[in-house]
């Protein structure tokens, strides 16, 4: 059999990424029923008084020839009438505007559901693309880590550790007492991750429609004018592993499908933390109990996936497929019981800096701020001030410059940590018990 053009193009457009969704070629590879698409593209129609084909495939990204399928579906049902040529040229798009009897069927729809816009993808589909982009198979190294924690200061030890937990794409339980960095090593995982995934806008299940890509946490990857052949499916969006931090307003709702009024469902944020991170910062401080936080998530911490559940009731699988940073100052004994903290398969205790430490990021802050310190008279104020009834912070440095350089703003004085403005900033800073 002779080897094609179109197969070297199929060729060339996985070898560069074996990963990418391929445009559909046919109705039935985009996973989605006829009478679907056909309400779907009778309510792009109403946005304007004509559309064309070109306008139609650019709302539903889907290919201009499958566009042209549907168009002629919906001539034949009378639903919708030529208008005549988009332009003089007479190979310009066709315009079309919907019939009345087309309108009545749009809006039927619009009744059905609200949404408009590109065609979702299957439920069958985003679980395969999941799959085929797994956090799990991109590798961290060792200097991609290091490189993601610069201008942290943290003790060999810790990064030994996090190393393992961060590269298990699983999930992390970081503790340890209030300021110390834990909530920026959990944000840094973002820096970790070099490999693209693919986002779909939506997601079809049971004809229902769930809004899935949101501008807010997925970041699009710049891409060049010229594709390769076949096209990617421009229903997915190609985007940079997404990173989702929540905290202290995290409920069980939130872990939920949204029903809108428009009948049209929102992912949780954890699913559209697919393929990326997801951090619960101040872990213990939500409104609802943590040992519920955990229970809700047994499941899909212990076997990657969870359920969700449609307003009718129907219940269906998702993947859970994400590194998980729970971040927290509480001691893990009073967050859940045994049977809960064995779901959180790594634990890190991040501890307050030693002097050596602290006297590093003190020197790398006051570098930053532009204020001058003198060696000896910072480790006469650490000496004098901390002490295992009071022990030193990682944020104690910030605080104390930030004072300082306010300080000598306001009073026209050179900006230098002297012992005399340290214990200033030490009383204009911090509470005394």
């Amino acid at each position: 059999m002779q080897y094609s053009l179109d197969q070297h193009r199929d060729d060339v457009a996985l070898a560069l990424d074996p990963r990418m969704p391929l445009a559909p070629t046919g109705l039935e590879e985009t996973g989605l029923e006829l009478s679907f698409m056909l309400r779907l593209a009778a309510k792009c129609a109403t946005e304007q008084d004509t559309v064309t084909a070109s306008h139609l495939a650019g709302r539903m990204k889907l290919p201009k020839v499958l566009v042209n399928v549907l168009i002629k579906e919906l001539g034949k049902l009378a639903f919708l009438e030529a208008r005549g040529l988009a332009g003089e040229d007479v190979k310009s798009d066709i315009r079309y505007a919907l019939s009345t009897k087309g309108l009545e069927y749009a809006h039927a729809a619009l009744r059905q559901s609200q949404y408009i816009g590109p065609a979702p993808v299957s439920l069958d589909a985003f679980c395969r693309q999941i799959g085929l982009q797994s956090i799990h198979e991109e590798r961290i190294t060792q200097a991609r880590l290091i490189e993601s924690l610069e201008g942290l200061v943290l003790s060999q030890s810790l990064v030994e550790k996090l190393g393992p937990a961060m590269n298990s794409g699983l999930s992390i339980l970081l503790y340890g007492p209030p300021g110390n960095g834990k909530t920026s090593i959990a944000e840094r995982s973002s820096r970790l991750f070099l490999q693209s995934i693919w986002v779909p806008y939506a997601i079809e299940v049971s004809g229902h429609v769930i809004s899935f890509y949101d501008e807010a946490v997925h970041r699009p990857v710049a891409v060049t004018t010229e594709k390769p052949y076949p096209k990617m499916d421009q229903r997915w969006i190609e985007c940079r592993r997404p990173v989702i931090k929540t905290g202290g307003e995290l409920t069980l709702d939130l872990l939920d499908l949204t029903f809108s009024e428009g009948s049209v469902y929102e992912a949780p944020m954890h699913l559209k933390a697919s393929g990326g991170v997801f951090i619960i910062d101040d872990f213990g401080r939500q409104q609802v109990a943590p040992q519920a936080l955990i229970n809700r998530w047994i499941v899909p911490l212990e076997r990657g996936y969870d359920f969700l559940t449609l307003h009718t009731g129907r219940k269906f699988k998702v993947p859970f497929d994400e590194l998980v940073v729970f971040s927290t100052n509480i001691a893990p004994k009073d967050l859940s019981d045994e049977a809960g903290l064995r779901r959180l398969k790594y634990k890190i205790y991040v501890n307050n800096p030693s002097r050596d430490d602290y006297i590093r990021i003190f020197q790398s802050y006051a570098g930053n701020v532009s204020v001058e310190t003198d060696h000896r008279d910072l480790e006469l104020f650490y000496d004098t001030k901390y002490n295992c009834n009071l022990p030193a912070s990682c944020y104690h440095p910030k605080y104390l410059l930030d004072f300082i350089g306010a300080y000598c703003e306001f009073n026209a004085m050179p900006k230098i940590a002297s012992l005399e403005m340290l214990e200033r900033a030490w009383d204009g800073v911090f509470t005394l018990d």
